[in-house]
Parts: structure tokens; sequence; C-alpha cells
């Protein structure tokens, strides 16, 4: 994802190839011939000005992924998921540039919350605007978050297994080429109830405008 993009970088590589073929053909044929190329050179070379490549580029701001264990501040942290060690568990990655996440749980009493903090960097706006629609449309029920990144969007659901309650919020945020991704559930494990809706909802989308202030006061490509 963080290679050249395949038009421009053929550009590069082709652009003396045809400005010395288009040269090479100009001398070798006779005066009749020339408007003809002329009309054939001219338009392509123009597509594959500097110019032309230039407003081609894709735009980004975020090169690289901030360290997801610091994106949350203690205080929150203590908040949402009490007994929980603040520095947090980072989740092996292949590529930490591109990709990093960073776990809490804890259970205090019979009350157990889990968060995790995700951040995703693709190689430009666009593609991050395909990915964060093609997410939320697998989520439905859910919101907008407004006022967070580019876009925004929070779900929550509740799930049942053997009698016990889970409530999970999920809220992805969309800025510029990065997704932030933030869960966070709760279950009471003595009245086997699950935290309300409100409450899981609003700690998740206060994580995630952390985890967002996080990444825009980190490095930027």
């Amino acid at each position: 994802m963080r290679t050249l993009s395949l038009p421009i970088a053929l550009t590069a590589r082709i652009s003396p190839v045809v400005v010395l073929a288009a040269a090479g053909w100009a001398l070798t044929s006779g005066p009749a011939a020339t408007p003809a190329a002329d009309k054939e050179s001219t338009p392509q070379r123009a597509a594959e000005s500097p110019s032309g490549a230039s407003t081609a580029a894709v735009t980004k701001q975020y090169s690289s992924a901030p360290a997801p264990c610091g994106s949350i501040s203690a205080a929150t942290l203590k908040s949402l998921v009490p007994g929980a060690k603040t520095a947090g568990k980072e989740i092996p990655s292949t590529d930490t540039n591109l990709r990093r996440t960073c776990s809490w749980n804890a259970l205090k009493g019979y009350d157990y919350r889990w968060l995790d903090v995700s951040f995703e960097i693709t190689e430009s706006d666009d593609a991050a605007a395909k990915s964060y629609k093609e997410n939320i449309s697998e989520k439905s029920g859910g919101g907008s978050v407004p006022g967070v990144g580019d876009a925004g969007y929070s779900v929550v659901n509740l799930t049942t297994e053997n009698k016990q309650q889970t409530r999970e919020g999920v809220v992805i945020i969309q800025a510029s080429n990065a997704l932030v991704t933030v869960t966070y559930n709760g279950s009471d494990f003595e009245s086997k109830k699950a935290p309300s809706t409100d409450e899981i909802n609003k700690g998740a989308i206060k994580a995630a405008k952390e985890a967002v202030a996080a990444l825009e006061s980190g490095r930027k490509a």
C-alpha cells in the first residue's frame, strides 16, 4: 500500500520512451505524415506530462499508525474499564506502520468490561472512505457520529448466551486515509444483565474521540 500507484509509476517509466519514439517516427516520415503525428502524439504527451501526473497523486495525511495503548487517557480507562491496567496490551500485527490495536479488559466484582482501539492506515483518502462504507454496511441499526474525523458511525448490539447478556458498542471513524475502530462491551455476571445501551454507546464514542485526537497529534505523511 505504500508503493507508488500504478498509473503514475508507468507514466514515469514510459514517458521518455514515448518522446523518443515520436521523435524517431517524425524524422523517418515524410512531410505529409507530420499532421497525423501531431494529432496522435500531442494529447498523449499532455496526459503523461509531469503536471498531469501531479493532479492524479493520491491524497492522504497519515503515513503510520500511532501507538494505540497510549491513545486513551488514564482517566477515561479508569471510567470505562475499572480495574484494568492503563498500559493495555497491544495485539501483534504484521505491519505496525499500517495496523495497530490495543486491548484493555478487567473484571471488578461481577462487572466485566472490554475495550479495543484499532488504527488502520490505508493508501489514500478514497481507499479509507471505501473501506469505511463497506464496514458500516455490515453493521445495521446504528447512527452517525458527527464532529469526529471525516465520517463516523456508531452501533450497539445486545447478545445473550446461556442467559448471560453482553452489550457491545462499535464506533468507526474515517479521518483522511485512516480508519479508527473502537469496540466496547460489558456484562454483569451477578445479575446476568448487560450495561445500558446509553452507557456503552457513550463510552465507545468517548474512546473514539480520544483515539482520533491521538491520531491527529501524531506523525503525518
